[in-house]
């Protein structure tokens, strides 16, 4: 064999040994870790669906959902099942706390009170966040609810400080305003149905626009419209695995679709973000003011470079408020509205002693505070 020869079974043998290296590191990860961990676990009493080569428990899932979102819905307070079925099956089968998989990534779920207010002080920090799933990334950037350590500090107090009871109270003319004209617009459509969950969607986008953003209620809608679009996106591929790195050669639509909405909210944001920064500029301001978004430019524009945020932060925080505060409030609000249609007699008390304390007149801090039913009532819905 010649000189040639030798190079072409030198080349042929270098391959076989990276393919063999990366197939034992491809099997070290996809299985021989999941399996360890999972008798690791089993050994100390923790069970749970059985681990699924490269899917682990994601195909069981996606199944549960479907057959869960495949039934009627009764009016029932009953609600778990048909929103996590896969948690609510896996506990009773399995316990309070069990191990379920994200593919080949373990999740220990725990549903113990005592075991999830020990993890949630974090006194020793022992329970950091873990890794956010890229699509997750999209929706919220690497804002509050992704961060941690220092920068998670400095946007704590930055929001603590834009929401303090002061700042709170001024934005309660900015509330009432956007509900009566809400209510104006249920008035003609009286002796119609009209679907709350909508205009509570609405309401929201209208409320958080003017009162953390001072923008316009057609600024904040596109905004929300591509986060509720994304967030659709997110929610339909959140267990479809994707081999690492394969985004770079082929994209699926949804990919494609999630990238574009991703930068049309940030330009979005940047509009609204120019036009207060121009009004600083030209002195039709003369400051940033003290809204949610005023806070994040005084930061951004901060002398001090330990209490300087960076652009993109601003704009991952303004995303997550975005679709953090409409999503949760828009969907208490609508809960709430179904369980007092539900419970007449709670409504009938609830509505007593609204107007024994305002009357006619417009709602006010000091009176909201004097309202025992309505927040006992508050407290019975998000407990």
């Amino acid at each position: 064999m010649g000189f040639q020869g030798n190079v072409i079974v030198l080349l042929f043998g270098s391959l076989f040994i990276y393919l063999t290296f990366t197939l034992v590191k491809v099997l070290y990860k996809l299985w021989w870790t999941p399996i360890r961990m999972q008798n690791f676990m089993a050994s100390q009493g923790i069970r749970g669906p059985s681990y699924r080569f490269i899917h682990g428990s994601t195909r069981e899932v996606m199944a549960m959902k479907k057959e869960a979102m495949a039934k009627p819905m009764t009016l029932s307070h009953n609600i778990f099942p048909k929103v996590l079925p896969q948690i609510y099956t896996w506990i009773n089968t399995y316990g309070r706390n069990y191990l379920s998989w994200y593919g080949p990534k373990a999740h220990f779920v725990v549903s113990e009170p005592e075991l999830v207010k020990e993890i949630l002080n974090n006194k020793d920090r022992s329970y950091p966040k873990g890794d956010v799933p890229a699509y997750f990334r999209l929706l919220l950037g690497n804002g509050i609810t992704t961060s941690e350590g220092e920068k998670w500090t400095k946007h704590r107090k930055l929001s603590t400080y834009a929401f303090n009871t002061e700042n709170l109270k001024g934005m309660i003319p900015e509330m009432i305003a956007s509900v009566e004209m809400m209510l104006e617009r249920w008035k003609q459509n009286e002796g119609r149905e009209i679907e709350v969950y909508d205009e509570f969607r609405l309401l929201t986008s209208e409320i958080i626009s003017r009162t953390a953003f001072g923008s316009s209620y057609l600024e904040g809608k596109n905004i929300f419209d591509m986060l509720t679009k994304l967030s659709l996106l997110i929610n339909r591929n959140l267990y479809k695995l994707r081999l690492p790195g394969i985004s770079k050669f082929w994209r699926t639509r949804d990919e494609i679709e999630s990238e574009n909405l991703v930068k049309g909210i940030r330009n979005s944001v940047m509009e609204i973000i120019k036009k207060r920064e121009e009004k600083v500029k030209t002195g039709e301001a003369e400051g940033f003011g003290n809204d949610f978004l005023g806070v994040l430019l005084n930061s951004y524009h901060d002398e001090d470079e330990k209490k300087r945020i960076s652009i993109e932060d601003v704009v991952d925080e303004c995303k997550t408020f975005y679709i953090a505060g409409q999503e949760s409030t828009n969907s208490l609000l609508s809960w709430t509205i179904l369980l007092l249609a539900i419970h007449t007699d709670w409504q009938e008390e609830a509505r007593k002693e609204v107007l024994k304390i305002f009357g006619q007149q417009k709602p006010n801090l000091d009176g909201i505070a004097r309202l025992k039913i309505v927040r006992k009532l508050y407290i019975q819905i998000t407990r």
